[in-house]
């Protein structure tokens, strides 16, 4: 990070705690300093990187709701195929009535030094390294899930956020949920009980589902640079397919648990702490849209949870999710020996409880929950297109107001890690056939007494 990017960062952070009445006594301004918080210069200017479908979709209309309250604006889209770039770089100069820069790849913005902040939906497998060249420029990161599909890309990606002081923000939107945050303390006070199991479904019947036709025959190879694209991946000839369609294919994509389990497996770790699974097994298949896609249309799989000293105490996760039949109703719930918590509903229930009859005849006290309303459901949006949902404008929101207050953000990169630990253990599972586990001490998903690589 460069002396001028670290005065940029300490002035606005200064700034805001001036103006909220603290380090005022602590804080003497140089003229250039001045110059560079007082009126338009202390706003922060946000980059894209990737104009992709989920940022038009989600972060730009929940953007829109916080920027100018925030102080915040877009100054600049990076995108490697020219008709996106030109797109996005269009639509935002329509939104922000300002020049927008469009710029070719990453590094052109960041050389540029155009932005201090930047949005990341590329494809899966990009997140990771994307957030790398991020923090390495000094910006803040709004980064989407699944933070990693390697552990490799994993391990990387933590060490270099974690060796900045960059705000980085997994697109892990239930963290900045009300209800979940209520299910959070509700789970931990104790008064659930031990969390016995967790079901964890994902249905939808979607043939188009992640399906991009209309665009294939628009992308040429000229128009883009292939070889930035696939990055560290093994090298193939350029495939319109996998460029536009990547959820579809591995190495760039796990499918369903990169997508959407890693949404889901994500509060698992946040209501329990536990950071992995102890093990995960997998099955299932492309039952349905054989249109050549490599990643199950329906998938199966069943964790191990609990510490991992102590095998005997822990508790059973499934995670199912089929994209032929559904009601895109996205389910979680919770089980303990006095009930469920489930937050569909955003209710805690004696449902299965123990009740006294049965407790009486094992001479065992009964363990029924009290019916609790855990609080406002914020609604779990799984359609493709998630508009501004209030999850999403939540989360953004909170990573806009962390950029100013330098505080953690609600899903921070550790967040990221552990769910990108989980996927990609599910993933492995899914490729080998093999019961995948977790090597504590090299960090490294094992199946068949492997690190399970490609």
């Amino acid at each position: 990070m460069s002396n001028s990017e670290n005065s940029r960062r300490k002035f606005i952070q200064q700034a805001t705690l001036v103006g909220a009445g603290v380090l005022a006594s602590k804080v003497s301004w140089s003229a250039q300093s001045y110059k560079r918080i007082i009126g338009a210069n202390d706003r922060v200017r946000v980059g894209v990187v990737g104009f992709s479908d989920r940022h038009k979709a989600s972060h730009l209309p929940a953007f829109m709701e916080h920027y100018k309250e925030l102080n915040f604006e877009v100054t600049a889209v990076s995108d490697i195929w020219n008709k996106r770039r030109d797109e996005g770089a269009a639509l935002w100069k329509d939104k922000m009535q300002r020049n927008v820069i469009s710029c070719r790849n990453n590094e052109e913005m960041y050389d540029k030094k155009l932005v201090d902040a930047v949005f990341i939906s590329t494809a899966d497998f990009q997140h990771a390294r994307h957030a790398i060249e991020a923090v390495k420029a000094g910006c803040d990161v709004y980064c989407e899930k699944p933070f990693a599909e390697t552990m490799e890309d994993n391990r990387a990606a933590l060490k270099a956020i974690k060796a900045t002081d960059c705000i980085i923000q997994i697109g892990s939107q239930r963290r900045s949920g009300k209800n979940y945050h209520v299910a959070n303390e509700f789970i931990k006070s104790g008064k659930f009980g031990d969390i016995t199991m967790v079901e964890l479904t994902w249905n939808v019947n979607q043939p188009g589902r992640w399906r991009r036709p209309e665009l294939i025959g628009q992308l040429r190879e000229e128009d883009t640079d292939w070889k930035r694209f696939i990055m560290n991946r093994p090298y193939e000839k350029f495939d319109a397919r996998k460029y536009l369609e990547y959820r579809l294919f591995w190495p760039y994509s796990s499918g369903a648990p990169g997508q959407w389990m890693s949404h889901q497996i994500d509060t698992v770790h946040w209501f329990t702490g536990l950071q992995h699974p102890r093990s995960v097994v997998a099955n299932g298949g492309i039952y349905k849209w054989k249109d050549g896609r490599t990643n199950w249309d329906t998938t199966t799989a069943v964790f191990d949870y609990g510490p991992t000293a102590d095998p005997t105490n822990g508790f059973q996760v499934t995670f199912s999710s089929r994209m032929h039949n559904g009601d895109e109703n996205p389910m979680e719930i919770y089980y303990s020996n006095g009930g469920e918590l489930n937050l569909n509903t955003n209710m805690v229930s004696p449902k299965g409880g123990l009740n006294e009859r049965h407790a009486a005849a094992m001479k065992m006290k009964p363990f029924l929950l009290p019916e609790t309303s855990l609080s406002q459901v914020e609604k779990v949006v799984s359609s493709a297109n998630t508009g501004g949902d209030r999850l999403t404008s939540s989360h953004v929101r909170n990573w806009m107001e962390c950029i100013r207050s330098r505080k953690t953000p609600n899903a921070p990169v550790e967040a990221g890690y552990s769910h990108s630990i989980a996927t990609i253990m599910t993933n492995a599972a899914v490729q080998t056939g093999l019961k995948a586990t977790f090597d504590e001490a090299t960090q490294e998903v094992m199946v068949g007494g492997k690190a399970f690589k490609y």
